[in-house]
């Protein structure tokens, strides 16, 4: 069968390189991709994310068996529903159900009205409200753009005039357009962080291993908030009665509150998520595979990814199964600038084959060559498996030291909280 990917980044690489391992998978498209993926065997659609109809008639006319969604913003925009709307199987959540990622105050709104353990809040659109809030309730306290920012739509401010001036920026400056025209303001949560994934079609649901996700740009946890620097898989100091706990206190209520609302959820869930002194509690829900999670979970898949894919798709019991052994480490390498601005059309280092894996994220081909630039701001990640976190740490950054990353940076630390 051929399967199409919608999406462009690192995540889309590692969802349609593991899609082309199937046994009954002979082509997998990627619609737009980028020129790195090629070098798997992949194949570029020249269509954008946006363009729902154009990718509507692409898979017809390509007898393509289904579609699975990438990026968030595909999803709020309801390309799902204009699939199915046309006769076509697609795995990702129709637009109400993304709903859980595009808006956090209606996220808010259903962990409340279903018991999901998370941060006590409010939300704003008048400044003068969100500012008399934050200084009623003081700091440490969290700023969030309501709606979808790139993953840079978050500020944990360690006083309330870095608090106040998040606000200012969001629903006074526009800083995020409309996504940030209402705020949600959370208290902080201390703990240690963690990402929970699942495969859902309604009331099933199927867990993938813990991950954790490096947010911050530079060492220590240093830095503006990204879209991830590097992540690990599994969290190994987490113990399984955290998750345990986790699916009954959070996958399940809002699951079965998804289907209350008649929002029933299909697709991958993310539930990121932070271990607090009075158990797990929710930061935030994706309607998506994380990035750069989805790099580090997928590689540790041992059954037959598109075959999975399917029987959850037509509802039948499907047989999935991971590596239990060992840890999955990526560290992302990023244009000098990022999340802010930043050069493109940097060459890059050749790819990796064997035991460390290149995923591509922004990358393009030299004009009439076969050399590849920086095209985006996260550009590849490194991936590897071995026995301990200090092990795969030890082989990627060995790597990264042969490479030359001119013009390029990665954090140094990715799976240091594990040691």
């Amino acid at each position: 069968m051929k399967l199409l990917v919608v999406g462009s980044g690192g995540r889309e690489h590692s969802i349609a390189k593991k899609l082309l391992e199937s046994k009954d998978v002979e082509q997998v498209l990627v619609a737009p991709g980028n020129d790195g993926m090629t070098l798997d065997g992949l194949d570029l659609v020249n269509i954008g994310i946006s363009e729902h109809s154009k990718l509507i008639e692409f898979a017809k006319e390509n007898d393509i068996a289904w579609t699975f969604i990438g990026p968030d913003d595909a999803l709020a925009a309801g390309i799902v529903d204009d699939f199915n709307q046309a006769g076509l199987k697609t795995f990702g959540p129709s637009r109400l159900a993304a709903e859980l990622e595009w808006s956090k105050d209606f996220a808010k709104e259903i962990m409340v009205k279903y018991g999901v353990p998370t941060a006590a809040y409010g939300t704003f659109s008048d400044f003068e409200e969100a500012k008399a809030y934050i200084e009623k309730q003081g700091a440490p306290i969290v700023v969030k753009a309501d709606g979808l920012a790139l993953g840079k739509g978050v500020v944990v401010a360690e006083t309330v005039e870095q608090a106040v001036e998040a606000a200012h920026d969001m629903l006074l400056d526009n800083k995020f357009g409309d996504s940030g025209a209402r705020v949600v303001i959370e208290e902080f949560l201390d703990g240690e962080e963690f990402s929970l994934f699942a495969f859902v079609n309604g009331d099933k649901f199927y867990i993938m291993p813990t991950a954790q996700d490096h947010k911050r740009a530079y060492d220590g946890d240093k830095g503006p908030n990204t879209g991830g620097m590097g992540a690990y898989a599994p969290v190994p100091h987490l113990p399984q009665s955290v998750v345990d706990q986790s699916v009954e206190s959070i996958i399940k209520p809002v699951l079965k509150g998804m289907i209350a609302e008649g929002r029933p959820y299909l697709g991958v869930l993310y539930a990121g998520l932070i271990l607090t002194a009075d158990g797990p509690k929710v930061i935030e829900f994706n309607s998506r595979f994380g990035d750069p999670e989805t790099q580090i979970i997928l590689p540790r898949l041992t059954s037959d990814f598109a075959q999975n894919i399917t029987d959850i798709l037509d509802k039948k019991e499907p047989v999935i199964t991971w590596l239990d052994e060992g840890v999955t480490l990526g560290v992302v390498v990023a244009s000098e600038g990022y999340p802010l601005d930043y050069e493109k059309g940097l060459p890059l280092p050749k790819k990796t084959d064997g035991d460390i894996i290149t995923y591509y994220a922004g990358a393009k081909f030299a004009e009439n060559s076969r050399a590849l630039l920086s095209n985006g701001g996260r550009v590849y990640m490194l991936v590897t498996t071995a026995d301990t976190v200090s092990a795969a740490q030890e082989k990627i950054y060995d790597q990264l030291k042969k490479q030359d990353t001119t013009g390029l940076f990665y954090r140094h630390d990715i799976g240091g909280k594990a040691l």
